[in-house]
């Protein structure tokens, strides 16, 4: 992987350097030290990698994020020294399209390996992405077994770009929405509990973590909270679950969707939002052939249009929206 670090702090950057040293296979092709020389770095030799500082002089790491996915989109992550004192930073820079967040390695504390584990897995996870290694799905649609709920269910899936996009899809929601709302947004389980809160500032409905064992409620929005699948199953309440081991990203949108083609009884319906691969594209179209609707963000709106694109690719969307359309759309077909 040929990688880009934008970094202002010389101890960071070594960090890194003598992370990346652990894999072979990882080439740092420049350095920048500010957001303004990364937009004209990756102009000029585009790596398939950022790993993007948020505080930095001149130009700060969320709006380098914005211009380089706007001019050169390739994968971001963003790399800072703590990022939970920089939730509200590390959402916007996701909202513009940074695909993940790490912290900054230590340099000289306990085993070096140990400490680079992180940020190497987050790389190795973006190179499956781009390399398009994609899992086929775990099951198909089956006739729905027997289950107790009859409410509405919205599905929501999001990756790169999606805190933004969910923020603005929610904010379109009503407080009397008519359906449940269960979201999952590729993020680690630490910042999930930080999304959630920022997420109910903009929504009309509260949104917190989902819990194991509950179910889905009208008026309430649940998000994905650990690292592990969450999945519908044959009573109408939500699992954590390891397996399927060999998904990417966990959680997993596919996962969530295949269990709600597979399970929900009541009326449904799948939203697949902005990111990069095809996660999710899959659960869209057994949503689909369920009967349930299903609708996909536009090109034009989507911060990476590589999900949506994914699920259009094999027509598991019902429609295609621009992202300000969608909770309008929704509300008309709930109403």
């Amino acid at each position: 992987m040929k990688i880009g670090i934008v970094n202002d702090m010389p101890l960071a950057v070594e960090a890194l350097r003598r992370a990346l040293a652990l894999e072979p296979a990882h080439e740092v092709i420049w350095v920048a030290v500010n957001g303004a020389e990364a937009v004209a770095k990756c102009a000029e030799h585009k790596p398939d990698v950022v790993l993007m500082d948020l505080i930095m002089p001149v130009m700060d790491g969320v709006e380098a994020t914005r211009q380089i996915m706007a001019k050169t989109p390739c994968a971001i992550v963003v790399v800072t020294v703590n990022s939970q004192q920089s939730v509200n930073r590390v959402f916007e820079a996701m909202g513009h399209g940074a695909m993940d967040v790490v912290d900054t390695p230590t340099l000289g504390v306990g085993d070096p390996r140990e400490a680079a584990a992180p940020l190497l897995r987050k790389i190795q996870n973006i190179g499956w992405l781009l390399g398009q290694r994609e899992k086929k799905p775990a099951a198909s649609a089956q006739d729905a077994a027997p289950g107790r709920q009859r409410q509405a269910l919205l599905a929501i899936g999001a990756s790169a770009g999606g805190p933004a996009a969910l923020e603005i899809l929610l904010r379109g929601l009503p407080a009397d929405f008519p359906a449940a709302v269960v979201l999952v947004q590729h993020v680690d389980q630490v910042f999930a509990a930080g999304m959630a809160e920022w997420l109910c500032s903009a929504s009309n409905m509260p949104v917190r973590l989902a819990v194991e064992g509950e179910q889905p409620q009208v008026g309430t929005v649940l998000l994905a909270g650990t690292n592990h699948h969450l999945r519908l199953v044959e009573d109408g309440s939500l699992r954590y679950t390891v397996e399927p081991s060999e998904h990417i990203y966990r959680p997993s949108i596919d996962v969530f969707f295949q269990s709600v083609a597979q399970y929900w009884q009541g009326e449904a319906m799948g939203v697949l939002l902005t990111g990069m691969g095809r996660d999710g594209a899959n659960g869209l179209k057994l949503l689909r052939e369920r009967g349930f609707h299903t609708i996909a963000q536009d090109q034009q709106s989507s911060a990476v249009y590589g999900m949506p694109k994914a699920a259009a690719a094999i027509d598991a969307a019902v429609e295609i929206c621009a992202l300000e359309a969608i909770a309008p759309t929704l509300c008309r077909r709930w109403s």
